[in-house]
């Protein structure tokens, strides 16, 4: 469908889904049973509950989470920025070598997997991970463990990582993510592609059942090493319609429920209940703009920089109400190696200035203006983002002709290097070499054939990029120094303007009070342990 100016009101619109519900509802958080936390996500069912599945859907996530552990845990509630930062999981200590290429941990005794699968071992530890690093076995995420050249056993209660270059920030790069998560080998090989329904883990919860009507249960795991959960249940319903899952919320059924990121949706919320909790990360997803080098006036970069002044990402992300941030450059301002305003020369802060946008279209021949051809997904987060760019590009005369098309046509499609214009959404952790690399390596340039990576742009191909300086950047075994590399790449990007960081939007779950999760939510994953969550109303 075209979109037009009187599209952008209806879309952005905050009564998206709770418009739906009756006049005057408010949420009426009923008195349940003390033993069951039960969380909605918007999804229609699990897809898998492997951890190195690739089909995994964030909803799985929540589920592979409490069920798996990993080597190292992050805080609750937050990232771990810097290498100090990570606790104990698995590993109750580790060490890195001088060069930051060799990694031992040292595992914990007495670490039981669920249901009378026995204890823990390195041997299921390399098992998890060689799967990753066999280019002949896909699993999820792979290209995070590209850098592990191997990894050993010395021990029962040791594993040794061999990497081809030097990683500081190992634990983030690989152990922080579900797909890292360790399997037990013995489960695996035994229950073959049944393990991705009925999945052994060593988690603070086991798996119990999973059908159509009631959704996933999940049980405290009575052996967990770190003591039981503090609540004997939990259980994940699956409800993709965004009104259903609200009104699942309202009516008291529901405790916790996936957020819609659309503007005003919280501020709706608030108005059904004052009591409803919020929980929110940041910096959540990575909203940037990929420009494509390859198509017509975009080649030149005043026009790119005409862009950039016409955005005004600090609007768009008050539009949200509180769950986005502007972006400078295409790091996040939490993470470690992002570049501040004040930091940079004039010429690469790029403030929102409509006239400076005009002059510069009009200095590279486009003074009457022009037209850009592109779509976006329909998704909510999306399409707001989408829209109001579009409506702030129009008052410098730069039309965009913007489609929407559903979600999975949208990935699709720029897989296949069909946009102009691709917003890219996306959630990272704090490792700021692999956010360029995803977007701008000129290894992961997109292809017309679908067999290329993320770079939209064509960035290091179409014109010069950052490679040699990602290459030196992943040379550092020294943190800090990599991190002052980090920003020099950051400021040859806002200098070329292949991708705009636009904004950065939080992942948000709403609470029923009732339920308290243990930690405040500030950073980290869309996705945190519920062992610690407990019923506090009855």
């Amino acid at each position: 469908m075209n979109i037009t100016r009187r599209n952008l009101l209806a879309t952005s619109a905050a009564g998206i889904v709770v418009a739906s519900l009756p006049a005057g509802a408010s949420v009426a958080f009923a008195q349940k049973a003390n033993d069951t936390i039960t969380f909605a996500v918007a999804a229609r069912s699990s897809n898998s509950l492997n951890p190195q599945e690739v089909g995994l859907s964030g909803a799985d996530n929540w589920a592979v989470y409490q069920i798996f552990d990993r080597l190292v845990n992050l805080p609750a509630g937050q990232w771990a920025k810097e290498p100090q930062d990570y606790l104990p999981g698995l590993a109750e200590s580790w060490t890195v070598s001088e060069d930051a290429r060799t990694w031992t941990y040292k595992l914990r005794k007495g670490v039981k997997f669920h249901k009378e699968y026995g204890e823990l071992t390195s041997d299921d530890v390399v098992f998890s991970f060689r799967r990753h690093i066999d280019p002949k076995t896909v699993t999820n995420s792979k290209t995070f463990y590209t850098n592990i050249d191997s990894v050993e056993a010395p021990d029962a209660a040791t594993v040794v990582f061999m990497l081809k270059s030097p990683d500081p920030l190992f634990n983030t790069s690989c152990h922080s993510h579900v797909s890292a998560s360790i399997l037990c080998k013995k489960a695996f090989e035994e229950k073959g592609a049944d393990f991705s329904k009925d999945p052994i883990g060593s988690g603070a919860y086991q798996f119990e059942s999973l059908d159509s009507s009631q959704g996933m249960l999940l049980t405290a795991f009575p052996q967990y090493f770190d003591g039981p959960a503090n609540t004997e249940k939990v259980r994940i319903r699956y409800i993709s319609d965004t009104t259903a899952r609200t009104l699942a919320f309202a009516s008291g059924d529901i405790d916790m429920i996936e957020g819609v990121r659309s503007p005003g949706w919280m501020d709706t919320m608030r108005g059904q209940s004052s009591e409803t909790i919020f929980d929110a990360t940041a910096p959540g997803s990575l909203n940037s703009l990929a420009i494509n080098l390859t198509r017509g006036p975009l080649k030149d970069v005043r026009v790119r920089k005409a862009i950039r002044y016409a955005i005004d990402a600090t609007a768009i992300a008050g539009a949200f109400g509180g769950i986005a941030a502007p972006m400078i450059g295409v790091v996040a301002s939490q993470f470690p190696g992002a570049v501040r305003a004040e930091d940079l020369p004039e010429d690469l802060r790029y403030a929102y200035d409509p006239e400076k946008a005009t002059a510069l279209l009009a200095e590279a021949g486009f003074a009457g203006g022009l037209t850009i051809p592109c779509y976006v997904s329909q998704r909510e987060d999306y399409a707001s983002i989408m829209l109001m760019i579009q409506e702030q590009l129009r008052a410098v005369n730069i039309n965009l002709d913007l489609k929407m098309i559903d979600h999975a046509t949208f990935h699709s499609d720029n897989r296949l290097d069909k946009n102009t214009l691709a917003l890219w959404s996306s959630s990272y952790s704090p490792v700021p070499t692999q956010i360029i690399s995803d977007q701008l390596a000129r290894s992961f340039e997109v292809k017309s054939d679908g067999t290329g990576g993320t770079n939209f742009a064509h960035y290091g191909t179409a014109i010069p990029g950052i490679d040699d300086m990602l290459n030196t950047t992943l040379a550092e075994p020294d943190f800090d120094k990599r991190m002052a590399l980090v920003q020099g790449m950051e400021k040859q990007i806002l200098a070329d303007l292949p991708l705009l960081g636009i904004v950065t939007l939080s992942y948000v779950v709403a609470r029923n009070p009732r339920v308290d999760i243990g930690f405040k939510v500030e950073s980290g994953p869309a996705y945190w342990p519920l062992r610690h969550a407990k019923i506090v109303q009855a």
